[in-house]
């Protein structure tokens, strides 16, 4: 952890230097090591946990995961046809976990670069 914050130390500098943001950006070492961190976190909550956890339907639920109530619903059925969800459900159910404890804590410039409606915010 100590060598990427060297890195985005020096990534900020190189970057303010240059006045302008040019795309795209090389991948650096910082790059690398966030992409190996991130291929091997595995980040994620089961529905059972998330909605014990949380006062939610199973709507709210589905809206999460951009799922039906159909799929959600799956994945609480006892009987032999349950489905379990796959890992890009848990980690939904997991950033939004995040979200709902640390939403106070979180830099505003990062909430809105989360919550921009998949425009490039520079």
């Amino acid at each position: 952890m100590e060598r990427l914050e060297q890195l985005a130390q020096e990534l900020a500098q190189q970057r303010e230097s240059k006045g302008e943001h040019v795309y795209p950006y090389p991948i650096t070492e910082r790059e690398q090591i966030l992409i190996r961190l991130y291929s091997y976190c595995e980040l994620g909550m089961t529905p059972q946990l998330f909605y014990n956890k949380w006062d939610l339907t199973r709507e709210d639920m589905a809206l999460i995961c951009s799922c039906s109530v159909h799929t959600v619903n799956g994945w609480f059925n006892t009987s032999r046809r349950c489905y379990p969800p796959n890992a890009g459900y848990l980690r939904h159910l997991a950033i939004m976990d995040f979200l709902l404890e640390d939403f106070e804590t979180i830099p505003k410039p990062l909430l809105e670069r989360l919550f921009s409606k998949g425009e490039l915010v520079i």
